[in-house]
């Protein structure tokens, strides 16, 4: 009963606003918010064999998949910067012990038309980073990676056994 006589007199003091009290009114801003989380990924590659060193011109081309809705900034580094003998990365005698390569990079940019970004690093350079930018792009139609094999170190070629090198690609929202 006292909750039914509260509202009561709440409901005699309440009025509509009146035409006096909007007549000033000429605009109204409202504001809308909301967003989008950032969001930057790659696929994943599988290993390059490449078989027989011995053989020349030797390179391989992949399509990776990248999708980044911010622009960014994309690191690669070469651990050891040729594709090196496991346990002797120098060589021995006259052999060799490393292979030079260079990585190739193609991608798709949206600024909002889309543009081709292309750069090709030595495997030397990679050891301490090879950079590219988005400048201000998005990428979302992936990229292309080529490695192409050079010329093996060793006046008499290369030294038996297995070679490898581990290549690692950041993307990183700017």
């Amino acid at each position: 009963m006292r909750f039914l006589l509260m509202a009561l007199v709440a409901t005699a003091f309440a009025r509509p606003a009146s035409a006096d009290e909007i007549q000033n009114v000429r605009s109204l801003d409202v504001a809308v918010n909301g967003s989008i989380r950032e969001h930057c990924a790659m696929g994943s590659v599988a290993d390059m064999d490449f078989g027989n060193l011995e053989r020349r011109s030797l390179g391989f081309q992949t399509q990776v998949a990248l999708d980044c809705n911010v622009p960014f900034t994309m690191t690669i580094k070469g651990a050891r910067g040729a594709l090196t003998h496991t346990t002797m990365p120098n060589g021995q005698g006259p052999f060799g012990g490393a292979v030079p390569y260079s990585l190739a990079v193609q991608m798709p940019v949206r600024y909002p038309a889309t543009q081709v970004l292309s750069k090709t690093f030595g495997s030397q350079q990679l050891q301490s980073g090879g950079v590219i930018s988005s400048n201000g792009g998005i990428a979302t139609d992936g990229m292309v990676l080529g490695v192409q094999l050079g010329m093996p170190s060793g006046e008499a070629g290369l030294l038996a056994g297995e070679y490898t090198e581990t290549i690692t690609i950041t993307v990183s929202p700017i």
